[in-house]
C-alpha cells in the first residue's frame, strides 16, 4: 500500500491530548500530519480559559494544529469562531461526535445529530468566514446510522475541508463495533475529502480500512495513538521499530510529560493524578501488576519507582 497517499490525523481526547501532551508527541513519534485540539465551548455565555490557554500559538509546535470548536447555536458558532480566528487560525474544526451524555444532552457533539433544522442552523454561519476553512467531525449519529444519511445531503452544499466520521453511534459511546456497512453508506454519497475514525489500533487496521475504502484521504487515530504512540510513524514511514527502541523512545515521551506537566500544575497531587491519568492507554501490554501498582502510587515517588520498574523490567 502506498501510505504516501494518505495522511493520519490524530483524533482529539479531552483529558489526554493537551499543548504538552501532543508537542511531546510530535517530537518523539512523527507521522501524523494534522493535530487537533479537544474541543472547545462555551459556558455561561463565555469560553472557557484553560481552552483558549491551550490554543496559544507561541505555546504549541506542532507542525499543524487545528482548534476544535463545540457550537450549540448559530451565535455559539460565532463566538467561538471569532475567539478561535483572533488567535490566527484560519482552520476550524467543528465537532458533531462527542457522545458523552452530558453534552449531547444539551443537544451539542453527536446529540444534535438527532436533530437536522438544528444542524443547519448551527452550520450556517460556514458562510460568514470566507477566510477560514472549516471542517467536521461526526458520528453515523445519536441513536442509529440513518442519521448521518439524514443529514449527508446538507453537508455536500456545505464549505468544508473534510469530513472525519466516526463509524459509531453516539449512544454507543466507544462500545461495541464499528459499523462498516454504514460507514460505507456515508462513503458512497459524500461529496468531500472523507477521513475514518473508529477503533484503529494497529497496522493492520489502517489497511485493512484503507483497503475496503480507497478513495478515503487518510484515517483519525484516537486512542489507537494513545496506546501505541509509533503506530503513525509505521505506516508513514514503513518504518519497524524493536522492543528496545520502542521502550527507550517510549521512556524519553514519559520523562518529557513528567517534567513538563510538574512546570504547569501546582503541587505533588495535581501532578501525580495528571500523570496516572496517561495510563489509562498508555503501553497497555505492561504487566498488570505493575498498573495496577501505579495506579494505587499516592505520592509521587512511588509513582516513579513503578514507572522505573516499567522500563527496567
Amino acid at each position: 500500500m502506498d501510505s504516501d497517499r494518505y495522511s493520519i490525523h490524530f483524533s482529539p481526547l479531552q483529558g489526554y491530548t493537551d499543548r504538552i501532551y501532543r508537542n511531546a508527541f510530535a517530537h518523539y513519534f512523527g507521522g501524523v500530519e494534522v493535530y487537533y485540539t479537544p474541543f472547545i465551548r462555551v459556558e455561561k455565555g463565555a469560553l472557557r480559559k484553560r481552552d483558549l490557554r491551550d490554543i496559544e500559538p507561541e505555546t504549541n509546535t506542532v507542525a499543524d494544529l487545528i482548534p476544535q470548536i463545540l457550537p450549540g447555536s448559530a451565535d455559539e458558532f460565532r463566538l467561538l469562531t471569532d475567539a478561535v480566528g483572533e488567535k490566527g487560525y484560519r482552520q476550524i474544526d467543528i465537532n458533531l461526535g462527542c457522545p458523552f451524555p452530558m453534552i449531547a444532552g444539551k443537544h451539542k457533539g453527536a446529540g444534535m445529530l438527532l436533530y437536522p433544522a438544528q444542524v443547519a442552523e448551527v452550520l450556517a454561519p460556514i458562510a460568514e468566514y470566507p477566510e477560514i476553512q472549516f471542517s467536521l467531525k461526526m458520528r453515523l449519529g445519536w441513536e442509529n446510522a440513518s442519521e448521518c444519511m439524514v443529514l449527508v445531503e446538507l453537508l455536500n452544499t456545505l464549505r468544508l475541508s473534510r469530513i472525519a466520521l466516526h463509524a459509531r453511534t453516539g449512544k454507543q459511546q466507544y462500545k461495541g463495533h464499528p459499523d462498516l456497512e454504514a460507514f460505507q453508506g456515508f462513503y458512497e454519497l459524500c461529496q468531500h475529502p472523507l477521513y475514518y475514525n473508529g477503533d484503529i489500533e494497529s497496522l493492520s487496521d489502517i489497511r485493512q480500512i484503507l483497503t475496503r475504502f480507497p478513495l478515503l484521504k487518510g484515517v483519525f487515530i484516537g486512542r489507537g495513538l494513545l496506546s501505541s504512540p509509533l503506530l503513525a510513524k509505521e505506516f508513514k514511514g514503513n518504518e519497524t521499530f524493536l522492543p528496545e527502541q520502542r521502550m527507550s523512545i517510549y521512556f524519553a515521551f514519559h520523562e518529557e510529560l513528567f517534567s513538563a506537566y510538574s512546570q504547569v500544575l501546582q503541587g505533588e497531587t495535581q501532578l501525580l493524578v495528571k500523570m496516572k491519568t496517561l495510563w489509562e492507554y498508555f503501553l497497555p501490554e505492561t504487566d498488570r501488576k505493575l498498573l495496577k501498582r501505579i495506579k494505587k502510587s499516592t505520592r509521587l515517588q512511588q509513582y516513579t519507582e513503578s514507572v522505573k520498574a516499567i522500563f527496567t523490567s
